[in-house]
């Protein structure tokens, strides 16, 4: 397996609570992998440090890379750059801009990188047309049904061509035959796109059809 990301020695406590305790990780170059565990085991917590959202404890052991690049030593500027460039992020609540359409939604993370509009309009279109959605590209997401909603955010996370996807929960918000919908769909576009998935989920199907499902129980990967 050809590894795209490699967590090392990974600890998060909150005050006194101990979240995560000393993970290790690797993901694979178009792998999906799905975590999983009870609420409170510190899947989102991990997830959100994968992603750069959170930080480990400081530890000199402590590193994340990515596609060869250690992301726990870049400042604030280089991190949100290298995130927008090379992440994308699918939420339970979709996280969409009331008062933009999705369309524009869409188009954020290109805004963020100052892209060349009229190309990432193009872009962003063909992503909505690709999941189904362009003929709601112009509606709020108020407008839009759950499973519409949460195709946007999935278009949203595609956009920059990230080379991995963070999903927290992804499904949780829909009914069985939508979340059935967005996991083909996520098999799909891993295959098209030729990006990585890291997946927390409760769904026991979902975490089935994974390359790879990791356990955390405690703050820790199960063995």
């Amino acid at each position: 397996m050809e590894v795209l990301l490699n967590a090392m020695k990974i600890s998060k406590n909150y005050g006194d609570l101990s979240v995560l305790k000393s993970i290790d990780l690797e993901i694979g170059t178009k792998e999906i992998v799905t975590i999983v565990g009870p609420s409170g085991a510190g899947k989102t917590t991990l997830l959100h440090i994968l992603g750069t959202l959170d930080k480990p404890n400081p530890n000199k052991e402590s590193h994340v890379y990515l596609d060869g690049t250690d992301i726990t030593q870049l400042g604030d500027k280089e991190l949100s750059k290298f995130r927008n460039q090379n992440m994308g992020f699918i939420f339970q609540f979709h996280e969409l801009l009331p008062e933009f359409t999705a369309l524009e939604n869409v188009c954020l993370p290109t805004w963020i990188a100052d892209s060349d509009s009229k190309a990432a309009e193009k872009k962003a279109l063909s992503l909505l047309e690709r999941l189904g959605i362009k003929d709601r590209a112009n509606h709020k997401p108020t407008e839009l049904s759950g499973g519409e909603q949460q195709r946007v955010a999935v278009a949203r996370a595609l956009i920059n061509d990230p080379k991995i996807i963070f999903a927290d929960e992804p499904s949780g918000n829909l009914d069985t035959e939508n979340a059935d919908q967005l996991h083909d769909l996520f098999f799909e576009l891993r295959d098209e796109k030729q990006c990585s998935f890291v997946i927390v989920t409760h769904n026991k199907e979902l975490a089935k059809r994974a390359d790879r499902s990791v356990s955390i129980i405690d703050g820790s990967i199960e063995v």
